[in-house]
């Protein structure tokens, strides 16, 4: 096994001389300064970024692999796991893998311990691949907070290299004044809703009608990841103004691909029946200058499709690493990227956007860029960014709250 980290060197000669105390000075030093090990390279601009998992020994792993959030699902997809092996530091319990990674990297990790085979641990069919995703497990010395999952999944650790943009306003804060967070059911469809500190339902009162936000798959964004605790912050801090949340679930997997694959019916469900309801019940604006509708992934597409399709409605979309593609899976196929064709086409609509994606995503980059081709083209008013990391929460959280203050700070002070 050739050591890339001298970290790692280092250990090994030690452990040569002084024997297992030397594991265990390793290893008290990595619980102390945390996970994973990141070191220079030769060029600043990128990191040496070892993860380490540390064998059981009453249970010893036959192989161990590193899931590096869309880095090791793109070699998953070209049916090589290889890459992703931690190899065994010899004379020590340390496994470990390296990656040179780009000093501006963000992505959620977990590792996949296997005590049966190394070709067990290999496979990349789908089922292997989901059991290797149901029991896949956080890094317990990571320096960072974990990234909370859904499904009876693990929740997933986070490596945020120092050039990484900032997350400042993920983490609620104790001086902050905490919205309320409500459960409602609308026409048959679970919606939390966030409302801001001080809210009164009365547009009479000086403090409304509110401005509107719209974020599909709200079951992540509600109860999972909190996402409410970054409005607090955002609205505490001034970025963005005061602000009635609808965090929009999506009732299951397969209702999830009826509706976000540019459903007419689910974008008029939330344009005639969702906005009204807000309107009546907490004070929503309907001005389309002052709505967002935002979403990542199939989301992300259907974010761009709800303001091509009722513009009157939704005047800011949000799409993050949409899945522009649609609908097929082909870049270059005459059917696919159907709605960029539509804006293409059509005459331009009174709308504003702000589209993300990774540079790990490579079945969605080149879709993206088109797209933001295609509307700068046509005159639309485009805010693009490609960040360094995947098809990610752990991306997706300090986008979604950047592409708000972006569509929504010069949307007023709160009246209409």
């Amino acid at each position: 096994m050739e050591l890339h980290s001298p970290t790692l060197r280092m250990l090994a000669e030690a452990v040569a001389t002084e024997g297992a105390g030397a594991v265990d000075d390793f290893w008290a030093r990595a619980q102390r300064v945390g996970t994973p090990l990141v070191e220079p390279d030769a060029d600043p601009a990128y990191r040496l970024v070892t993860f380490l998992w540390r064998d059981d020994p009453a249970t010893p792993a036959e192989a161990v692999l590193a899931l590096l959030h869309t880095v090791t699902d793109k070699d998953r997809h070209a049916h090589d796991l290889t890459p992703h092996l931690m190899h065994k530091v010899p004379g020590t319990d340390v496994w470990a893998i390296s990656h040179r990674l780009r000093a501006d990297h963000r992505a959620s990790y977990q590792f996949s311990v296997h005590h049966g085979s190394r070709e067990d641990a290999l496979r990349t069919d789908r089922r292997s691949w989901l059991r290797v995703l149901d029991s896949a497990l956080p890094d317990p010395l990571a320096a960072g907070p974990l990234l909370p999952s859904r499904d009876g999944r693990n929740p997933s650790s986070v490596m945020e290299l120092p050039d990484a943009p900032a997350q400042d306003f993920a983490a609620p804060r104790h001086s902050v004044p905490r919205g309320a967070r409500l459960a409602a059911e609308v026409d048959g469809r679970r919606v939390a809703v966030h409302l801001p500190a001080g809210h009164r339902a009365d547009a009479g009162s000086g403090t409304g009608p509110y401005a509107v936000a719209v974020l599909l798959d709200g079951e992540m964004w509600g109860p999972v990841l909190d996402f409410g605790a970054t409005l607090d912050n955002l609205h505490a801090d001034g970025r963005i103004p005061p602000t009635v949340t609808l965090f929009v679930e999506t009732m299951g997997r397969d209702r999830r691909m009826a509706d976000l694959s540019c459903s007419e019916e689910f974008v008029d469900w939330l344009a005639d029946v969702l906005l009204p309801w807000a309107a009546q019940e907490y004070g929503a604006t309907d001005d389309p200058a002052r709505t967002v509708v935002a979403g990542q992934s199939a989301g992300g597409l259907t974010a761009a499709f709800a303001a091509f399709r009722r513009p009157e409605r939704f005047g800011n979309a949000l799409s993050q690493s949409g899945s522009f593609w649609w609908p097929d899976g082909t870049e270059f196929d005459g059917g696919s990227e159907w709605l960029t064709r539509q804006y293409a086409t059509h005459e331009k609509l009174p709308v504003r956007f702000h589209l993300e994606v990774g540079l790990q995503e490579w079945m969605l980059l080149p879709q993206n860029r088109h797209l933001r081709n295609v509307l700068e083209a046509r005159g639309y008013e485009v805010a693009y960014d490609e960040f360094n990391g995947g098809h990610d929460y752990a991306c997706w959280r300090g986008g979604l709250a950047v592409g708000l203050v972006g569509l929504l700070s010069g949307a007023g002070s709160g009246r209409g």
